[in-house]
């Protein structure tokens, strides 16, 4: 018998890892993705990946009560933190359609109560996070503020009359504030309050019965247990006074639910196809600086696809959901954990990329030289003006983003890198002469370059 060479050899065993690959159901090959990513006895998660509008995997892991040892089941209600944006987004452009206002109007002609900032605010600017007001939630107010019985004028009092952090449209900077302040628009024009808005032109018409502002739900599905990361113990979470999220993050939802909200929006369901394009446009600044947000949602790629994406993140849980618009996908995990209880975003990430056929590389730490470590020191900034300060630390690098703990490094390739529970991979880019100039981040939403200093 003739024997093959080593590369027709090397080739036909690619060719059948793929077929097998390619014969062993979706389904299966989600599972066995997202389930070792859930530790026993800790809080879980409800996933979903439609296509065409159709589920084609529908999951729960983990547990719903750490401490009654209660199961997470897929049809749980939790609560989703910023996705929220989005629905208040729409209801915006609802009303814009209506002829009540134009996102080009001034805030102050429905707002007047809205201290005068010298500049003008438009309608626009806080659907877009450009408008320069600051994020209520990291203001010293908001710790100060009770956890029941609060107020929608008590949290607007923590940041109305607090200085611009920049000039209206100047740059991006995500604002809870901005958001806040579109559900009191929604109030004062429909002469509604926000969540009989939101039921009434929203969950009722696309059937969301399991949809709701915290506090007004329609349907008898209980609330389950929020938790986080305390050390490295997990531990149950206070309940909050959802009021103060409201309009910028105060709905709870299911994945089914989620799952007909998205068929709605890939349909162009609620609002006419100008108002989505609209939605669906990332904000324009000066100096083409970078801008991946429209009306309620992040604009950017994954795996080279377009993608349309937002995260939710409140006390206890986490969120995510994502769309896939050119290959008709759609993925939302909900989790009843945060502070690194769960890895929300990855989960969600990691079911996309499987489920267009472009799983994430599994990356294997390979060692190298601790001295050639020293080729990738230095201060990396993007066009964003992040900056990223590498360094070494003995036989490893680590990596400290503005706002953000150090992080280490692994080598998967001589100048690749990953973090653990990342997708992320990070290439250091040579010149001709063979020095580092510039660092390479790929990552679900946007790759990133960033130049050496």
């Amino acid at each position: 018998m003739t024997k093959l060479p080593a590369f027709l050899l090397a080739s036909l065993s690619l060719l059948q890892a793929s077929c097998a690959v390619a014969e062993t159901p979706l389904e299966q090959r989600l599972d066995a993705a997202l389930a070792p990513m859930f530790k026993p006895n800790w809080p879980g998660a409800t996933v979903i990946v439609t296509r065409d509008g159709k589920p084609v995997f529908r999951k729960a892991y983990g547990l719903a009560n750490v401490a009654e040892n209660t199961p997470m089941q897929p049809d749980m209600q939790l609560r989703i933190g910023s996705i929220t944006k989005q629905f208040t987004a729409v209801s915006i452009l609802m009303l814009a359609e209506q002829g009540k206002l134009s996102v080009k109007d001034d805030v102050r002609k429905y707002l007047p109560e809205l201290p005068d900032k010298g500049a003008r605010i438009t309608i626009e600017h806080l659907l877009q996070h450009t408008s320069g007001i600051p994020n209520y939630t990291a203001l010293k107010g908001f710790r100060t503020l009770p956890d029941e019985g609060v107020t929608l004028k008590q949290v607007f009092d923590v940041f109305a009359s607090e200085p611009l952090d920049f000039a209206p449209g100047e740059r991006y900077s995500y604002s809870n504030s901005g958001y806040f302040l579109l559900g009191l628009i929604v109030e004062k024009l429909s002469g509604m309050t926000y969540h009989d808005f939101v039921a009434k032109n929203i969950f009722e018409p696309l059937g969301m019965q399991d949809t709701a502002q915290e506090g007004f739900e329609r349907s008898a599905r209980r609330h389950i247990k929020g938790h986080r990361l305390s050390g490295k113990e997990i531990v149950p979470v206070k309940d909050i006074d959802v009021t103060l999220a409201y309009s910028a993050g105060a709905l709870v939802t299911t994945v089914d639910d989620m799952a007909r909200w998205d068929a709605a929006v890939s349909s162009g369901k609620l609002l006419k196809p100008a108002s989505w394009l609209q939605a669906f446009t990332a904000c324009s600044l000066p100096q083409d600086a970078p801008c991946n947000y429209g009306y309620g949602w992040n604009i950017g790629t994954l795996a080279g696809h377009r993608m349309f994406h937002h995260g939710g993140s409140i006390p206890g849980f986490t969120a995510q959901a994502l769309r896939l618009p050119d290959d008709k996908v759609f993925v939302a995990v909900l989790t009843n954990g945060n502070g690194g209880a769960v890895n929300t975003p990855v989960i969600a990430y990691k079911a996309a990329g499987i489920a267009i056929g472009r799983p994430f590389a599994d990356f294997k730490p390979i060692a190298l030289a601790p001295e050639s470590l020293d080729a990738f020191v230095g201060t990396y900034v993007g066009a964003d003006k992040v900056k990223r300060v590498v360094r070494r630390d003995g036989d490893k690098l680590l990596m400290q983003r503005d706002g953000r703990d150090a992080a280490p490094l692994m080598a998967h390739a001589p100048d690749s890198f990953f973090m653990e529970g990342s997708l992320a991979s990070l290439e250091f880019l040579r010149g001709a002469d063979g020095k580092v100039h510039s660092l390479l981040v790929r990552q679900p939403g946007a790759d990133e370059t960033a130049l050496r200093q």
